[in-house]
C-alpha cells in the first residue's frame, strides 16, 4: 500500500497527501536544487572583485575607495602617488572627493594598488 494519498474532486486529482518524513526529503531536495542554481548563477555573474572586510568597513564609514584601499595596503599618500606616477596633491583630492580622476588616472591608481579599476569606483 502506498504511503501517498491522492485526493480527488469530481474525479480529478486536486491534492496529494504525503507523510511528513517524505515531505521533508522532498523539501530538502528542492532547497538543494535552489542552492545549486544560485551558486551557478553567482559563478556566471561573478565580476571577480573582492573587498577585504577592512576596505568594505572603511567605505561603509564614508572613506573613498582609493583611500580605503591605500590604507588597507599600508601605503602612504606619497608612496601611492609615486607608484602611480601622479602628484601627491592630486591623489589627495581624489581621496577627498574633490576630484574624480579620469579613467586613465584610476587605471594608474588601480595598478599601483594591485586592484581592478572597478574596485576604485564608488
Amino acid at each position: 500500500m502506498s504511503r501517498i494519498q491522492i485526493v480527488e474532486q469530481d474525479g480529478k486529482p486536486v491534492c496529494v497527501v504525503v507523510p511528513m518524513d517524505l515531505w521533508e526529503r522532498i523539501r530538502e531536495a528542492a532547497e538543494d536544487a535552489e542552492d545549486i542554481a544560485d551558486l551557478e548563477r553567482f559563478d556566471r555573474e561573478d565580476d571577480g572583485i573582492r573587498f577585504p572586510a577592512a576596505v568594505a568597513h572603511a567605505m561603509a564609514d564614508g572613506a573613498r575607495p582609493v583611500r580605503a584601499w591605500r590604507e588597507h595596503k599600508g601605503l602612504t599618500l606619497g608612496a601611492l602617488a609615486e607608484a602611480a606616477g601622479l602628484s601627491k596633491p592630486f591623489v589627495s583630492q581624489i581621496e577627498g572627493g574633490r576630484r574624480t580622476g579620469s579613467a586613465a588616472t584610476l587605471k594608474k591608481l588601480a595598478a599601483a594598488l594591485g586592484v581592478p579599476v572597478g574596485a576604485l569606483v564608488p
